[in-house]
């Protein structure tokens, strides 16, 4: 498994903040957090514009205020159909997962993080969808 760029999207610090951690002792490395689904469309947006290469991951979460992850994801795909996005979720969300998935989501983790699952979300994602 190659060390990933990683983008976190959750309007939660704390969650930014465990995720994060998580992921680097993974051995990925956040490139950029986000605290709205707003602003990682944006993200992706200038990233795309200025020709910047964008992350070879995106966590997002479901339930966020402006722009939740469902419709996020949908825009950002709509931009880069490439990307790959797993939504992170709490139990009892399993409609909204559906949706997500729906929306072309690869993948998602269930709140609270074990890193064990995350992992294999992970891995399952890049394995079956990441382009070289």
């Amino acid at each position: 498994m190659t060390n990933l760029e990683i983008m976190v999207v959750d309007d939660s610090a704390l969650t930014i903040k465990k995720l994060g951690a998580m992921l680097e002792q993974l051995g990925h490395q956040v490139s950029k957090t986000c605290k709205s689904g707003m602003e990682a469309v944006e993200t992706f947006k200038y990233l795309k514009d200025k020709g910047l290469p964008r992350p070879d991951l995106v966590t997002m979460d479901i339930t966020m205020p402006e722009m939740d992850g469902i419709a996020a994801t949908s825009r950002i795909l709509a931009m880069d159909p490439d990307a790959l996005i797993i939504m992170v979720t709490s139990h009892g969300q399993e409609q909204m997962v559906i949706e997500a998935i729906e929306a072309g989501a690869k993948g998602y983790v269930l709140k609270p993080f074990k890193i064990e699952k995350l992992k294999e979300s992970i891995n399952q994602v890049i394995t079956r969808y990441k382009k070289e």
